[in-house]
């Protein structure tokens, strides 16, 4: 590959290397695929940087979903303790869950996994913030799909 890029024209500047510069090298082959460029592309950097791309945002519509089990169960738990801080966070964590799956519509098939995965994790943080005991919550996650992304819901 090198020798191939010793051959290229004095006037076409070196692509950026990946480890170097990922925003120059995902610039630099984002031109070449504009330009039909396929030859010069780093494909088996760009297949990665899809991957993790994905990944990302998997990542990120847990950790939403995550949030809102917790704000839910300590809204649940807590009347007392309800504030505007947990509304918003409530609301706030649905808001991105949408835009997510708005944007990923493949996760939206996934969500009943990534909930059940998330509860326990939910489940350990509900319990720590709120100083009450395990027997106070549910073992499984107490609330429908449905019932977590809809703003009108209030356990």
């Amino acid at each position: 590959m090198t020798r191939h890029r010793d051959l290229k024209s004095a006037h076409e500047p070196q692509a950026p290397v990946y480890e170097q510069d990922l925003v120059a090298w995902a610039f630099a082959n984002a031109r070449l695929l504009r330009e039909g460029r396929f030859e010069s592309l780093d494909v088996e950097n760009i297949a990665e940087e899809l991957e993790d791309l994905g990944r990302s945002e998997k990542r990120a519509l847990a950790s939403h979903l995550r949030v809102l089990l917790l704000h839910l169960l300590k809204w649940q738990a807590q009347p007392a303790r309800r504030g505007p801080s947990w509304r918003r966070s409530i609301r706030n964590a649905r808001q991105e869950i949408e835009e997510i799956v708005a944007e990923s519509p493949s996760l939206a098939q996934r969500l009943p996994e990534m909930i059940e995965q998330a509860y326990p994790k939910a489940l350990e943080s509900a319990i720590d913030e709120t100083g009450l005991p395990s027997s106070r919550f549910q073992p499984r996650c107490p609330y429908r799909q449905d019932e977590l992304l809809s703003p009108t819901f209030w356990p």
